[in-house]
This record gives C-alpha cells, structure tokens and sequence, in this order.
C-alpha cells in the first residue's frame, strides 16, 4: 500500500475534497486523523472508512484556533508517534462578484483569515514533521494564470496560500518536507445539483482537453500518490489533474 503506517491529519475532513483525501489514504494504508467544525459530517467519512476497514478518528477542531490546533497535532502525534500528512481543505469565506463592488472588510477579513488557518496547520505540522525529518503537507486549488470577472477573493486566496506555500517550501525544504498543491480546474460533483448550475458545470467539462472533469476519487488517488514516497521527488510544486483544462 502507497501509504502503509503513515498517520494523516485532514482539516475539512468531513468535506466533498477532504473527505475524498481521507477514504484514498485509508485505502492506502494511512491511519487518518479527520479534523473539522461538524462532527456528523466527519462521523459520515469516518464510518465509510471504517466500512472499509480503514482506520479512521475524528474531532472537532477550530482551525482558525492556533492553540487548538497545537494540542490537536500534539495529541494526534503522541497517540501515533508521528505526523505524516497534513492537509488543509476547509471551507473559506468565499466573497464571488466585482471588486469594485466588494466591501474592503469583508475582502480584508476573508483573506486574512486563509492565511491565518494555512500559517496554524502548516506551523503545528511542521513543529513534528522537521523533527522526524519527513512529512508531505498538500494544498489544493492552485493557481490560474487567466484571470476570470466576477471571482472576488476566490482565485487570489488561492494564489495567497501559494505564495505562502513556496516560501515554506524553501523554509521546510531541507527537514525533508515536501509541500504540494493539487489543482483541479473545477469539480462539477462538488457544486449543487441545480438547474441554475447545470451550465456552470458544462462549462468546465467543455474547457478541458478530455471532455471530462476531474472527479473526488481522482483528487483522492492524486493526493494519494503524491502523499506516498514514491513522490518524494515532488515538493514546491503544483499537480495539475484539470484534464487539460489549465495548460501549463
């Protein structure tokens, strides 16, 4: 198995994407770690995981909270003796339409708060992870280099967690930590089923090269294998599964 004895933390674990990442890595072998704000939703992946003999534990966690999320991490490693992965999917403040229209403290507020909970996880992983002298901590969403109307916060949080990303990963680098973003395109599953939305998701089947969209399970089986040693060359990067929607 890709991730035989590795111990993951997943913040957002009871989500669409982190609850994809956590029945891949239990599937694969990683006893996982679901953190997040309801614990019905993470009691949902966790039982799915244990259905299928995985090992899975959850609890609810603040992670805008950096004391929280230290004796969070500092449990989970004393309980398992290490950290291994630490992703950070949870849900943002997302603030869609014109800039010109935008409040400057909403906009402030919500930016401020990415970079807070991406600061805490990264710092409690990392306090672990440089110590044992490995660990893979992921991203996801990425970067666009075409810019879009009407996307608010949404795509310049994403580049804000990569600016923060390629400076940890120099930082963190020579520990042996690796960090890695998965960028997708867009995945139809993760919306709502709504008539109003149904020519949104169109959309994004149509701009890619496959005519088809990256589903949960790839983002799953992707974060999987770039979680794995046999990815250890991979770090400060981004993996782009958008089926050639986003062409490097």
């Amino acid at each position: 198995m890709l991730l035989d004895n590795k111990t993951a933390v997943i913040y957002g674990g009871g989500g669409s994407i982190g609850g994809a990442m956590a029945r891949a890595f239990a599937a694969e072998g990683a006893r996982v770690f679901l953190a997040g704000r309801t614990q019905d939703k993470l009691d949902q992946v966790a039982a799915d995981i244990r259905a299928a003999n995985g090992l899975a534990e959850t609890a609810v966690v603040d992670a805008l909270d950096e004391s929280a999320v230290d004796d969070y991490v500092d449990s989970v490693a004393a309980q398992a003796g290490r950290i291994d992965i630490s992703a950070n999917v949870i849900s943002t403040n997302a603030l869609f339409g014109p800039l010109l229209q935008m409040s400057a403290d909403d906009f402030a507020q919500s930016l401020a708060s990415i970079a807070k909970t991406f600061l805490i996880t990264t710092k409690a992983a990392a306090r672990h992870m440089t110590k044992q002298g490995s660990g893979v901590i992921l991203h996801f969403g990425g970067t666009d280099d075409v810019p879009m109307p009407n996307m608010g916060n949404v795509q310049i949080g994403f580049n804000l967690v990569e600016s923060m990303r390629r400076q940890w990963g120099c930082e963190l680098g020579p520990s042996g930590v690796r960090l890695v973003t998965l960028r997708t395109g867009g995945i139809p599953e993760t919306m709502p089923d709504a008539e109003e939305i149904a020519p949104m998701k169109q959309q994004m089947v149509d701009a890619t090269h496959l005519k088809r969209t990256a589903t949960l399970a790839d983002v799953g089986n992707v974060a999987a294998f770039v979680a794995s040693d046999r990815a250890r060359t991979m770090t400060t990067t981004q993996v782009n599964i958008s089926c050639g929607a986003l062409v490097d």
